[in-house]
This record gives C-alpha cells, sequence and structure tokens, in this order.
C-alpha cells in the first residue's frame, strides 16, 4: 500500500535556515493531540491585513503555523508553504486532487491528505515528497434521496461533506482517516502501515488521541474509542438516525479530548459529552436540528462550539451541558474555533471571521473576506442573510451542488483559524490563505 513513486513537486523562492525549527516541533490540527483548540497568543483585534496568499483553488484546509513557516493546503490539489512575515511562497507541493485537510508537522516532515487517496509524508524545509501511503481511495458520504433531494431512490453523494480527516502525529505514530472507511496508524518516518480499523461508513473527522487512546468519529454514527498501539476497539458511542432523507446523521466533527470526557458534535442536532475511558453518555445538547460540523474548543471547563443551520454559537459547561451563553450567528459554520486569551475566532459561511469574548459572549469585531465584499451584496439580504432564490435552483442533487459553489463565492470561511504572535490565520473559498491582526 506505500509507495515511494515520484510526484510533481516545485521549489520556488529562498530555502530558508528553518530545518531546526521543523525538526523540533510537532504540530497539528486543532493545536494538539487533544484537539483543544487553545493557543498560547495575544488576541488580535482583526483590524488590519498583515498579508493575502492567493491560491489557485479554494482554502478550506486549516492552516499550521511551525516557526516562519505557515502550511496550508488548496483545491488546487498543493500544499504550499508561505512565509509567516511576509506571505510569500516558500515552496508547493502538488498531489493528484483537491487538499480539504489540515497539516501535520513532526520531525522535519509535513503530512498531508488528499482527494486522491494518499497520504503524504513531505520534507517540510523544501517540498520534496519523502514518502506516499495509498488508501483504498476517497469519496464523500453517500445516500438515497439525501437532505430530501429528488429522486428520492437515487444514491448521492452529500454536498455539505467538505473535509477530508487531518492527520494527528504522537509518539511517531501518524492517526487518521480516510473514505475508504478505515482509520490508519502508520509510521511517521516511513509511512509504513501499523495498523488499519474499519468502520462502517467514511470517516472524514480528525482523530484525537490522549493517554494510549485513538477517538474519532464516523459517518457510520459512532464515535470510536480505539487502542493506539494495537488498533483494538475499546468501545463505540452511537449517536442518532435519520434513514428518511439521511440529513440527521454522522459524525463529521472532531472530538477533544479534556478531564475525562470527550466532546464532540453531531449531525443529529445534538452536542455530546462521552466519558473517555467507558463510553457512556454523559450529558447532551439540543440544538434544535443544527448539525455541529465544527470541532470544539475547550478551555477552563468550557466547550464551545457553532452549529450549521440554527447559526448559533454556544458555550456550554464541560461537566453538566448546561448553557452559558448563546449567541446568534448570521450564517451557518463549519469551522472550527480557536480560542486565544479571552477572545475566541471562528469562522462562518457568509465570509466573515467572527471575533467574541468568552467573558460575555458578545461579538467584539468581524473581518470580511474579499469573496464576500464581491459577491455579498448579490447573495446576502440587508440584515445579511442568505438570498436562497440566488442559490439554490431546485430540490435536485445537481441543484444542491449549484447552491454549495454558489456559497463559496462568497468567500466563505469554512477552514479553523489558528493564532500565532497576535495574529490569526485562516483559509477562505475565495482562494485566500489570510494573515489578519
Amino acid at each position: 500500500m506505500r509507495s515511494r513513486s515520484p510526484l510533481c513537486w516545485l521549489l520556488t523562492g529562498s530555502l530558508l535556515a528553518v530545518a531546526s525549527t521543523t525538526q523540533a516541533q510537532t504540530a497539528m490540527f486543532r493545536g494538539a493531540p487533544d484537539h483543544l483548540g487553545v493557543y498560547a497568543s495575544a488576541a488580535p483585534t482583526l483590524q488590519g491585513v498583515v498579508w493575502k496568499f492567493k491560491t489557485a483553488g479554494r482554502v478550506i484546509s486549516s492552516p499550521l503555523v511551525v516557526g516562519d513557516v505557515v502550511y496550508v493546503g488548496s483545491t488546487d490539489g498543493a500544499l504550499y508553504a508561505v512565509d509567516r512575515a511576509s506571505g510569500t511562497q516558500k515552496w508547493k507541493f502538488e498531489t493528484r486532487g483537491p487538499i480539504s485537510s489540515s497539516p501535520a508537522v513532526s520531525n522535519g516532515l509535513v503530512f498531508i491528505s488528499s482527494v486522491d487517496g494518499n497520504v503524504y509524508g513531505v520534507d517540510a524545509v523544501t517540498g520534496a515528497p519523502r514518502w506516499t501511503f495509498a488508501t483504498k481511495g476517497e469519496r464523500r458520504f453517500t445516500a438515497p434521496g439525501i437532505h430530501g433531494a429528488i429522486p428520492r431512490t437515487e444514491r448521492m453523494p452529500d454536498p455539505f461533506d467538505v473535509f477530508l480527516s487531518s492527520p494527528t502525529v504522537v509518539d511517531g505514530v501518524l492517526y487518521i482517516g480516510s473514505g475508504d472507511q478505515h482509520i490508519y496508524a502508520l509510521d511517521a518516518s516511513t509511512g509504513a502501515l501499523r495498523w488499519a480499523f474499519a468502520t462502517g461508513d467514511v470517516v472524514h473527522a480528525s482523530p484525537a488521541v490522549v493517554d494510549g487512546v485513538v477517538y474519532v468519529g464516523s459517518w457510520d454514527r459512532n464515535l470510536y474509542a480505539l487502542d493506539a498501539a494495537s488498533g483494538r476497539e475499546r468501545w463505540r458511542y452511537t449517536t442518532g438516525n435519520d434513514t428518511t432523507i439521511y440529513n440527521q446523521i454522522g459524525l463529521a466533527s472532531s472530538p477533544a479530548v479534556a478531564n475525562g470526557m470527550v466532546f464532540v458534535g453531531g449531525r443529529d442536532g445534538h452536542f455530546h459529552a462521552v466519558d473517555a475511558k467507558t463510553g457512556s453518555g454523559k450529558w447532551t445538547v439540543n440544538n434544535s436540528g443544527g448539525w455541529t460540523i465544527a470541532s470544539p474548543a475547550v478551555h477552563d471547563g468550557v466547550v464551545y462550539f457553532p452549529t450549521s443551520d440554527g447559526r448559533r454559537l454556544k458555550a456550554v459547561d464541560a461537566g453538566t451541558g448546561v448553557v452559558k451563553f448563546d449567541l446568534q450567528n448570521k450564517a451557518i459554520s463549519f469551522s472550527s474555533p480557536a480560542l486565544a486569551g479571552d477572545v475566541l475566532y471562528y469562522g462562518t459561511s457568509d465570509g466573515f471571521l467572527n471575533a467574541v469574548r468568552i467573558t460575555t459572549g458578545t461579538l467584539l469585531a468581524r473581518f470580511q473576506t474579499d469573496g464576500s465584499k464581491e459577491n455579498g451584496p448579490r447573495l446576502l439580504d440587508a440584515n445579511g442573510q442568505f438570498r436562497t432564490d440566488r442559490m439554490y435552483p431546485d430540490r435536485t442533487l445537481d441543484g444542491m451542488m449549484i447552491g454549495m459553489r454558489t456559497m463559496m463565492t462568497l468567500g466563505s470561511v469554512l477552514s479553523s483559524p489558528v493564532v500565532a504572535n497576535g495574529v490569526v490565520y485562516f483559509g477562505s473559498t475565495d482562494g485566500n490563505l489570510y494573515a489578519v491582526r
């Protein structure tokens, strides 16, 4: 399953002496293997653009900041290394499919997965390919008549299954999910397979790894706890079902683990807290049918997560699930929140990055992407709400796909922000990687 066949890669610009930095650090989606989404940085005010880096596709991938470099993927099929200070390209590694996963870095390698069905290990300094692991192939979640689309008997891919699983690296082992319904453990140095665990459907959530246990959800409705060394199942927790229009089903949210609890959002309209040792449910929050695609941020006994259809940002007590604040958003959110100081940052599909003070639950600032500035007047009403009459022409799958593509012309922020050195970095479907202070 592993090959070392050469792939097209490009090296541009000057290579700086960053080898010592990349060799020393391990970094990944949500900041660490527990996926808490907390960053040790001053809180940016969103008042000024430091730089923008333009790709040839959409930036759904969440950026990763390691030393003087920002790594990010694009649906143009490339993994980019960008100078953190200037926003200029250092190198570009090309895959054979769109990238909607987020990179990880460990021991001088950058890891990324692609819709081409491969997981790649790339030299962090030069962008040269080091290894490739071939899964059995990527695909979206599919179901008959999904979301009520017609014809009801036709099996269709889900237009809202937009992310791929992102790698988590712990003690030299890379853990990742795949559209081939498996969770893989790979040797991070060589790409060699350690073990594979089969689930009942696609796995596009990213694994959290804590105390020798891998926690990850699947579109088969289950949250799994697996032994990190062997891949043996310890327990599974099953979320809600929907066999009518397959709208309220599956786990796309990546779990966060804190204080013996696993926190994860579901497409079943609920947010779940589960005992990390036993897999027993502790509490749920009813989101009135709204999905939680985003991964939660957890800090100081509080869990923060946005929802999709309900357009909410919620803060709940980690021990009880009691809601502390519930903020109305203008648009749906798939973006996982990042916490710096007492400010929470997350994106929304109307093309804004939002900053909220967690002590009060008040909106402090919004940053608008270029795509939103250009297309917002055409697609948003006077209250900033989507004009569905201009987005979804009909209830067919083609109509839904057109609506999704139209939404992305708004410069939607599906990417999860990262905060470092007083700057917030995030991608947009307008093709830009933004650095904003």
